[in-house]
């Protein structure tokens, strides 16, 4: 059973960058088989899909965040990571990674971890 482990969130002030990190608990062929996403679900919102990876390493963003975060993975060590930077309150939430389809229906995402807190104020 693949396990999922954010960390990396915190406070940071308008402006200010944060990396999160998710460690993979999964085979090398299970975690290199499939694109991955970071998500965050703020407050009385519904989870959103903001960034993701193919296997090859191309990224897709959300309008929302395009040209203030990356995503980036490391196969050699089953993490992803999403950099972000020109943090805005907005992007206050609880990050998640996933498979980049984990909120399509029908599919069969990993077990979602515990998620980080990434809290943007002054």
């Amino acid at each position: 059973q693949e396990q999922l482990v954010e960390s990396g969130g915190g406070l940071v002030e308008p402006g200010g960058s944060l990396r999160v990190s998710c460690a993979v608990s999964a085979t090398f062929f299970t975690f290199t088989s499939h694109a991955l996403g970071w998500y965050r679900q703020a407050p009385g919102k519904q989870r959103e899909l903001v960034a993701e990876i193919s296997r090859g390493g191309s990224a897709v963003y959300a309008d929302s965040v395009k040209g203030r975060f990356t995503i980036s993975r490391d196969n050699a060590k089953n993490m992803v990571y999403l950099q972000m930077s020109s943090l805005k309150p907005e992007d206050t939430a609880v990050y998640y990674c996933n498979k980049n389809s984990a909120l399509v229906p029908g599919t069969s995402p990993w077990p979602w971890g515990q998620g980080t807190q990434v809290t943007v104020s002054s």
